[in-house]
């Protein structure tokens, strides 16, 4: 120290003065840098402002969602996202205009389940964007990796009052996996890349790219709103329209510059050989073993088809939920359908395949302390929820679902389970489903009894069929009696419970797979959400069968209501003319009502020969309210 103190006693007192300057220089030049950097002036001397252009930014969208196999785009137009719709439309993707933004994510939804890639929707800014947060949570909840993009006001006019201009990254945050807003035009092709991959890896989810409207119009539209065609005289005057114009080339600076437009690749999580191992001696051990299949075992990359023949060579009886529904087919003997809390209690070994321990399996409570429980999510989260309190996991695996099955399957090849314990299992399905006739027998006092009317459903279905259900009482009896014919042929909503999801899933079902009969279980409170969708279905030609289960209340609500607070209020509807107001836009309309009771099937042939023939068909069916716990028709 002492050295140094006299080091410093002994310099010039002259060398501070051209040290600071020094100093004082380099600051100043490292600030003039990292403006010129923010302003984008370096980025320019390397690359082309095309200002004779007539691009724009909505045909960069199209050309990466055509490279990553999108077919359909789901809308309501609005300005903000006009290039990008007229963009999609040049490069044959299929533009389908709703009549609410609820029902476009709604649709994607199903495209993106249904097909395994990622379903598009595209909205304007601000109310627009709103009108779909109802369906970005549903998404979100069903893993579905749905990608909604958001037009937004110009980026220079953010947060200073423009029309409908708000905050639209904080809105949507919580919903989505991945959020980002463009705010150069050469940032639209990497941007959606990064945003599709997200949605499709790991758990998929939905996800949202905000694209403000100065990154989708041409440069001569951008530079006539942004930049006055006269200059305003002054210095202050000149300086701000050098910011416009440099700020309007650093947005188009390499714009149409070719770069990658396909998929990136994808994470999807595995199972280590070693948990792989430890399942298949816990399982090889079993007396009683029991799978219950959740949505995430449809989940790319392994087919449905190829997840049935594994399940089918496992031999082990199981519960289908979720998008799982249907896998085995209709009336397969593995699959057991009733009794599912009893089943669980007498199992030794559980397999919880894409299932979870949340409110559908009473939050595990349901499982025996006894059993080995294997449980395998792609999701950790969610993979352990509530196992802190009411069940633990022998094995908790994180990984693909369906890539798990096949490799258990794989390793335990010649392996059997007495049939003893499924038999076990059938003979409860069909004392249940013995009880579902007695009550499909059982007179109602007005009306016709739904549980017979479903019944005849169930036997009117074809092979080709995708059902739809979007309810509460009459969806709920619908999921004991009416099978899905196969794979990824039911859809719901999922564990969010949400009600309005049937217009938008029968629209992108219905495009997803031409050749099938989709049909539409509605609650008659559900349908108050679709109705004017049949609009959309007439002017797009897109024939759907819906079938409404009209008992003029919120009757699921109804009967918890009343018994326990003693009003009905806000529970009660009319028994409306659906099929007349179908009719008004266009569509096919039938009645089916008690004068009628023994034409149930002739009614049902007819909703398919107007839907063969190209028309959209609403079946208003007229049914008899009942109880679940006077031991009367509702299940």
């Amino acid at each position: 120290c002492g050295v140094m103190e006299t080091l410093a006693a002994a310099a010039p007192a002259g060398n501070f003065f051209p040290s600071f300057l020094f100093l004082a220089c380099g600051t100043l030049v490292a600030a003039l840098l990292g403006a010129a950097h923010r302003l984008g002036l370096f980025y320019q001397l390397m690359h082309k402002v095309d200002k004779a252009s007539i691009q724009h930014g909505g045909e960069n969208v199209a050309a990466v969602l055509r490279a990553h196999g999108v077919r359909f785009l789901f809308t309501l137009v609005g300005g903000h996202i006009s290039p990008l719709l007229v963009a999609c439309e040049k490069m044959g993707i299929r533009v389908v205009d709703t009549r609410h933004e609820v029902t476009a994510v709604f649709a994607a939804d199903a495209v993106a389940r249904l097909t395994g890639t990622v379903g598009v929707a595209a909205v304007t800014a601000g109310p627009g964007l709103t009108n779909t947060v109802t369906a970005m949570k549903n998404a979100q909840i069903a893993q579905s990796p749905v990608l909604l993009l958001g037009g937004a006001a110009s980026t220079l006019l953010q947060n200073r009052g423009a029309l409908q201009a708000i905050d639209q990254m904080s809105l949507f945050r919580p919903l989505c996996k991945f959020c980002a807003s463009v705010r150069r035009v050469r940032d639209i092709v990497p941007t959606l890349r990064a945003a599709i991959a997200a949605a499709q890896s790991g758990t998929p989810g939905p996800v949202f790219v905000e694209l403000p409207i100065d990154v989708l119009y041409p440069y001569y539209m951008v530079q006539k709103e942004m930049v006055p065609a006269k200059p305003p005289k002054g210095f202050m005057g000149r300086v701000v329209t050098w910011y416009l114009e440099n700020y309007l080339a650093n947005l188009f600076a390499g714009a149409w510059e070719p770069r990658p437009e396909g998929p990136l690749p994808l994470d999807i999580p595995q199972a280590s050989p070693q948990q792989v191992q430890r399942c298949m001696e816990i399982l090889s051990r079993a007396k009683r073993p029991l799978i219950v299949l959740g949505s995430q075992a449809l989940l790319p990359p392994i087919p449905a088809e190829r997840l049935r023949a594994a399940v089918e060579t496992l031999g082990i009886p199981c519960f289908l939920g979720g998008m799982a529904r249907g896998l085995l087919g209709r009336n397969h003997p593995l699959h057991i359908r009733q009794n599912r809390s009893a089943a669980l209690k007498k199992a030794d070994v559980v397999l919880l395949a894409g299932a979870v321990c949340d409110f559908r399996l009473s939050y595990g409570r349901v499982l025996s302390r006894s059993s080995k429980i294997i449980i395998v999510n792609r999701n950790r989260k969610e993979m352990l929820l509530n196992s802190d309190m009411f069940w633990k996991p022998q094995e908790a695996v994180q990984g693909d679902v369906a890539s798990f099955v096949l490799k258990l399957v794989e390793g335990l090849k010649g392996q059997t389970w007495a049939s003893d314990w499924t038999e076990e299992l059938r003979q409860a399905d069909r004392q249940k489903e013995q009880t579902f006739r007695e009550k499909g027998l059982m007179p109602v006092a007005q009306h016709l009894n739904p549980v017979q009317v479903l019944q005849l459903v169930e036997e009117t279905l074809p092979d080709n069929s995708i059902l739809v259900v979007d309810g509460g009482d009459f969806v709920g009896t619908a999921a004991h009696l009416v099978q899905p014919r196969g794979p990824l042929c039911w859809l719901d909503p999922g564990a969010f419970g949400t009600l309005g999801v049937g217009a938008g899933f029968a629209l992108g079902a219905k495009l997803c797979r031409p050749d099938a009969e989709v049909w539409c279980l509605f609650g008659d409170g559900a349908f108050g959400y679709s109705l004017i969708e049949f609009d959309t279905f007439v002017r797009h030609k897109i024939p759907v069968i819906a079938l409404i289960g009209n008992d003029a209340g919120w009757t699921q609500i109804s009967r918890e209501q009343v018994p326990s607070l003693g009003s009905n209020v806000a529970c009660g509807l009319a028994y409306t003319d659906y099929h007349k107001a179908a009719i008004g836009l266009g569509a096919q309309g039938l009645l089916l009502s008690r004068e009628k009771e023994d034409q149930v099937v002739e009614v049902l042939h007819d909703a398919q020969k107007q839907c063969r023939d190209g028309h959209p068909v609403v079946v208003n069916i007229l049914i008899g309210r009942t109880d679940f716990r006077d031991g009367s028709i509702a299940v």
